[in-house]
């Protein structure tokens, strides 16, 4: 289970660009609610008294700082600059911000915040260190110009909210690292899947596609002067070509079964990529569980999550696995429950009839159904019984 199988996400994920128009509005207001500092500043340059000259430049000044600062630290979040661009943008807002404190007034002392916040969400950690005080510093040696009191209030932060960026600009760059870790683990998983198969069809199919080829070598030769033996020869190769069809038939069974271990560690993406809150079990012991229960056990797995992800509009999943005594013996017992609407269906669908078939087959059950809080979907498996798995069997 990937998360193409789960459709599109709920939530864009950190660092990723917005790819529809909500998502853009949504990151739009929250640059908005950061852009509250600017008050400051835009309402001095309406009726601070400013002359024409003063009110043109702070406002072109005001234009230019704002433009650097949302391309250097919004626009290319996660994707950073090349350092000459990263130094370039901010240094236009390092040079803006004293300047325009200094020379209109204590009321753009506010430009230092957005400075800090540059700061820490593009330099390397170790200068950061260093360029978040230094703003502090430079922000209330300007402030002793204009107005003490607003540096000081503004002193903490400044600071605090830009080492606050650092470990923000840090999360952002360790997220995009672990997106790119998982998609190389899943494209080595899937070579060597890859190799797997081209290994065992090798060893399946090498030995009777020689034997076959030898044979039909011999009954060539034979069949002028020996065609009994040529028949005999001929009759080889269809016992061997059938065999092997058998073999193969067998490990495509194999491969498209699926696996509970494997169906658990996707469930887990799946819901995470879809904006479910998952709680799912560890890898289980399914050393007493037939290869059948088991593979009906995934299949019930997967339908349940694949309902949950697309027609239950949950934000809760919880699935358990737990082994119970019945009267019947033991079974192994998989519980999906969600906090959603269980969909707009007013009976059992393709899908549960088709898994209730599946683990009746493999004599399990299954109950589906809504719950307290959602809906549920339990199924059952028969397991060995216990002095069996002591005993080897």
């Amino acid at each position: 289970m990937t998360e193409d199988r789960a459709g599109m996400p709920k939530q864009t994920p950190l660092g990723w660009p917005p790819r529809t128009r909500r998502e853009l509005l949504v990151k739009t207001l929250w640059i908005g609610i950061w852009l509250i500092f600017l008050s400051s500043p835009v309402e001095d340059l309406v009726n601070g008294g400013h002359g024409t000259g003063a009110t043109v430049a702070g406002s072109l000044g005001l234009a230019v700082f704002v433009g650097a600062y949302l391309t250097l630290v919004f626009r290319n979040m996660g994707r950073p600059f090349s350092p000459r661009v990263v130094f370039t943008l901010g240094g236009i807002l390092g040079v803006l911000a004293p300047v325009l404190a200094y020379t209109l007034g204590s009321a753009w002392l506010g430009l230092f915040v957005y400075l800090s916040v540059a700061w820490g969400a593009t330099l390397p950690l170790r200068a950061a260190y260093w360029a978040i005080p230094a703003s502090a510093l430079v922000m209330y040696l300007v402030g002793l110009h204009s107005g003490e009191k607003e540096a000081r209030g503004l002193l903490f932060l400044v600071a605090l909210i830009g080492f606050a960026m650092t470990g923000v600009g840090q999360l952002v760059r360790t997220t995009i690292e672990l997106r790119k870790a998982r998609a190389t683990v899943a494209q080595l998983a899937a070579n060597e899947e890859r190799l797997r198969l081209a290994r065992d069809l090798h060893d399946l199919l090498g030995h009777s596609l020689s034997l076959i080829t030898l044979k039909s070598e011999l009954a060539g030769r034979m069949l002028p002067d020996h065609p009994d033996k040529a028949a005999q020869q001929v009759a080889d190769i269809e016992q061997v070509s059938r065999q092997a069809l058998v073999d193969v038939r067998e490990a495509v069974t194999g491969y498209r079964r699926p696996r509970l271990a494997a169906e658990l560690a996707g469930v887990q993406v799946a819901l995470t990529a879809a904006g479910v809150v998952a709680e799912v079990p560890a890898e289980p012991d399914l050393a007493d569980v037939p290869e059948e229960a088991e593979s009906a056990l995934a299949w019930a797995l997967r339908e349940a999550v694949t309902n949950v992800v697309r027609h239950s509009g949950a934000e809760r999943c919880a699935v358990r696995l737990l082994r119970r005594q019945t009267l019947d013996g033991p079974v192994l017992e998989l519980c999906v429950e969600d906090d959603g609407s269980g969909g707009s269906g007013t009976g059992p669908g393709n899908g549960l009839t088709g898994l209730t078939e599946r683990l009746e087959k493999a004599g399990g059950t299954l109950e589906a159904g809504r719950a307290r809080h959602g809906f549920r979907l339990v199924a059952r498996v028969p397991t060995a019984p216990a002095a069996h798995v002591g005993s080897g069997a």
